[in-house]
Parts: structure tokens; sequence; C-alpha cells
């Protein structure tokens, strides 16, 4: 789809500036002009992980003039494999402020406003009202439909892109023009069904192949040339190596860009998405133990059955001793129950928490009335009971 020019040129272009980006001046498409929109043009970055990582280094170098970067978190030494905007000397730093310094890097002439804290309904609105156009590089479906909210209900496009393991996915979202992103997915998937990429990894290179398609979607987006993704959700494949895209129509009873839309506000993301599932948050009230009370049953030598729920290769990097690994879809399907003794408490634990409290829930059901499970997982076991194991 063929869109107008979202940005008005600016006045012009210094000498210094011509020098730096010649190489787009002399491409007919993009020209002095386009040169002078990306100048105007204000893009938020939604998160400077693995895909805002290159989707901000491409737009600094392409000469966008205000970058806002929005992201609370600090650089773990984990996020290097595939967050290449930040290096070893930035492990600890916030994310938002290593990103700054990269992209002054990269183009003195960026004007980079952080927002560190976190994309909240309480903030969204004020945030993106600044901008143009909004490039969404988060991980989890609560702020996905925070962002998808928020841009319908401004009237602002956002550049979407998605990946896991070895797949990635990016279209463009634009309300006024064509379908948004609750229209391609209305509803998120149930909670625990689809893992994050910290439990499922992904490939690092995977971020630059569809950070990049981000960038030029978002540069299409504002100087006006091409055919842009709106409408279309284009799929990659990085294992086959291959491209295709899937035509996505605006859903005329969308519930927020529909003919009668019932969100006229931001909602609780949270709530709609669910972290975990309620039967999860029900067997898991006051059936919790830190890792260190896990710590101190083992030190006791108590009659317990420890089960780690997690992935077999994330059982090789590190686990806990004496703990036996039966993965939670074992449990979701009712497999793992033989497994389990009679004569023992079952403790359940896994990453962080969450997989191991939707384990829990079958447990109980399953009439295993005194199962419990670690909150925080093998990362509270690493920072509170045993600091010379890895995490990753």
């Amino acid at each position: 789809m063929s869109l107008p020019p979202l940005v008005e040129p600016a006045a012009d272009l210094t000498v210094d500036e011509v020098k730096r980006y010649s190489r787009h001046l002399i491409i007919p498409e993009i020209g002095m002009t386009g040169q002078k929109r990306l100048k105007n043009a204000k893009v938020l970055c939604v998160g400077a992980g693995g895909l805002g990582s290159p989707a901000l280094l491409y737009l600094a170098a392409a000469g966008v003039g205000t970058l806002g970067v929005i992201d609370f978190d600090t650089v773990d030494e984990s996020n290097l494999q595939r967050q290449v905007i930040h290096g070893q000397s930035d492990i600890g730093r916030p994310k938002a402020e290593s990103a700054r310094d990269s992209i002054a890097e990269i183009n003195p002439y960026v004007n980079v406003v952080l927002y560190e804290e976190p994309l909240s309904t309480e903030n969204a609105m004020e945030i993106f009202a600044q901008f143009d156009l909004i490039v969404d590089g988060t991980d989890n479906f609560a702020t996905r439909y925070l962002v998808n909210d928020a841009c319908v209900l401004l009237g602002k496009p956002y550049v979407w892109g998605s990946i896991f393991r070895f797949d990635g996915q990016a279209s463009v979202f634009w309300a006024e023009y064509g379908p948004c992103y609750r229209c391609l997915y209305p509803d998120p998937p149930p909670p625990g069904m689809v893992p994050s990429c910290a439990e499922g990894g992904v490939l690092g290179v995977l971020c630059a192949s569809i950070g990049s398609i981000q960038v030029n979607e978002a540069i299409k987006l504002i100087t006006g040339v091409g055919d842009s993704l709106a409408g279309r959700l284009m799929i990659y494949d990085a294992l086959e190596m291959n491209y295709r895209t899937v035509r996505v129509r605006k859903d005329p009873e969308c519930v927020i860009c529909g003919k009668n839309p019932t969100i006229t506000k931001l909602i609780d993301y949270d709530a709609f998405c669910g972290v975990v599932s309620e039967d999860a948050q029900q067997a898991a009230s006051g059936s919790t133990i830190t890792a260190t009370e896990l710590k101190t049953m083992l030190d006791n030598g108590d009659n317990i059955f420890l089960v780690d729920v997690r992935e077999p290769n994330e059982y090789e990097i590190v686990s806990i001793p004496g703990s036996v690994l039966i993965p939670k879809d074992q449990f979701l399907t009712g497999a793992a129950l033989e497994r389990l003794p009679q004569d023992q408490r079952i403790v359940l634990h896994c990453k962080s928490g969450a997989r191991s409290a939707e384990a829990l829930a079958v447990v109980k059901n399953a009439g295993f009335s005194d199962a419990v499970h670690v909150g925080g997982g093998v990362l509270a076991w690493v920072s509170q009971v045993d600091p010379s194991l890895p995490t990753y």
C-alpha cells in the first residue's frame, strides 16, 4: 500500500549533513526532500533490546532528527548476544542511556529523548503524542496491545516486529489506512502458551533481520516512498531462508478500530493478557516458597521431590542440585503425573516462577495438596543461594 509522506520536510540540510547523507541524496526516491523529511521526523522506539538495538542504530544513521527511547531495564551480559547497541562496558547501565551514547557515536546530529520508565496506561498517550511514528520493539503481549491501542486512539502509525528462535514477523499498523494489531490478533494467547525469548531463545542475528525491516518501513512511511507493509504481514523463516507475506484485512468488528469500537480508552493490559492463568495464581497463593527456604529443606534432608519444569536445553545450562527434569508440557498433557511419588512433597521450579505456577495448578488439581513451587525459580536460586552458577 502506497501511503502519503508522514512528515513535512525540514527547512534545509547543513553542508555537513549533505556530506553525511550523500548516498541517500543520490537516490531519486529519497533525494533532498526525503532526507529533509527524515531530519524533521520524530520516531519513538519502544524498547532498546533485541529489535530496538538495530532499529535505533539504523534510524540514527539514516538521519531521523529526533529519536525517543523508552526502556527501564539495565544491560545484562545475556543481552549482548543480540542487543548490538550495547557493549561489554555497558553491563549494569540503564539500556536507555547506553543506547543514547551509541546513537551519539553513530550520528551526533540526532536529538535523543529518553524515557527511563515502564510504558504504562498512565504515560503511553502523553509520550506517544510527541512523536510521528512508533517502532515497537517489545517482547510481551501486554505491551504490544498497549502500543497498538495507544496508536489507534492517537491516530499514529507504528511498525511492529516479533522474533522467536529462528522465526520473525513484521508489519505496519495504521488504523487510518488499514488494519491494527487487534485485527490480526484479536486476543492474546493463553498464559504460558507462547514462551518468551528469555524462555525459548532467539537467534541473535534474527534481531538484525527484523529490526532492519522495521527501519526500512519507517523510512518509507516518513518519506512516502514505496509500498508499505500496511495490510500485509511479512513472515521470515531464518532456517529455511524464506520470506513470505500474508494479506491482513481490517476487521470491521475490531473492538478498537472497527465500525463500533468498544475500547475507547486504554485498559488494564496485564489483566487482559494474563501473565499467568487464574488457576496458576490460585495454586501459587499460599504455596510459594523462596529459594532460601528450598535450600533449608535440602540441607535438612526433608522428604521432597524437586522437579524442574524447564526445557532440556535450559537444564543443561544450569540446574538446582537434586532436581529432576520434567518439562511443563508433560504436566499440561498429564503425562508427568505418573512420575510423581505419592510419599514425597512435590516442589516445582522453573526459570522465574511463571511456568512452575502453571504446573503447580495441574499438580494440585491431581490431589497433591501440599505441593509448592519456588518463587523466582533458578534465577532466585543463583542470586540468593549460589551466585557461582550461571544465569541466562
